[in-house]
């Protein structure tokens, strides 16, 4: 009894996909951590860009485990890319009810985090300034007053149509970095989703081959016996 080709072929091709679905997460984890665009504030809330790098590591070595047993139709292979895929998947599937559990809970993430602005360290007001240029607003949910002393960064040109007679911001910025960070997360959760299915037929191919492969073994071992 001989392995159907056609699903050794596609696990084939279905972990090469996956392999260079690692490398592109890794790639994009690497320059988010090594660009100077991110956030402090809003990273703080999202995954860590570090899980980022994990993951695209751990896809590219399953990637090759996959395509090493599909072409060597070696049974253990397969076995351990099979529960490796259906680990990755649970781990999925909690960080996406977590995620869309916690993305109702943005705002007061926020409330207790950054409040008040006042006491902060440093490192965090300046991050807080650049999202105040970025989206045109000052403070977190009661504008200027959240400050002790208005930053240059509240303060804006005449000339600019969201700048207020009084030269300085009024819009709060806690709503819109709450938006900003729900939309972040919803991308988030529509490439674990993503992934999630892409792992659904690894693992039927994989389990295919496998109990394949198994079949044929087992008439090689009653023929010569």
């Amino acid at each position: 009894m001989a392995v159907n080709k056609c699903v050794k072929y596609l696990l084939f091709i279905f972990n090469l996909l996956f392999w260079l679905s690692g490398c592109l997460i890794l790639a994009v984890a690497i320059y988010t951590k090594v660009s100077k665009d991110g956030n402090q504030i809003t990273n703080q809330y999202l995954p860590a860009v570090d899980l980022m790098i994990a993951i695209g590591v751990i896809i590219m070595v399953l990637g090759f485990l996959g395509c090493c047993g599909a072409i060597k139709e070696n049974r253990c292979m397969l076995l351990l890319f099979f529960i490796f895929l259906l680990l990755i998947f649970i781990l999925l599937v909690a960080a996406g009810i977590l995620g869309a559990v916690g993305d109702k809970k943005v705002d007061n993430w926020i409330k207790e985090r950054l409040t008040p602005l006042s006491t902060q360290p440093a490192s965090v007001k300046d991050e807080m300034e650049k999202l105040q240029r970025q989206l045109k607003c000052c403070g977190l949910f009661n504008g200027p007053s959240d400050w002790d002393s208005v930053p240059d960064s509240c303060h804006c040109n005449s000339t600019v149509p969201e700048c207020p007679s009084s030269g300085v911001y009024q819009t709060p910025c806690g709503p819109q970095i709450v938006n900003l960070l729900q939309s972040q997360m919803k991308v988030a959760l529509g490439i674990a989703f993503a992934i999630a299915v892409l792992l659904i037929f690894g693992m039927v191919f994989s389990m295919m081959l496998y109990c394949q492969i198994g079949r044929k073994e087992n008439t090689v071992t009653v023929s010569h016996g």
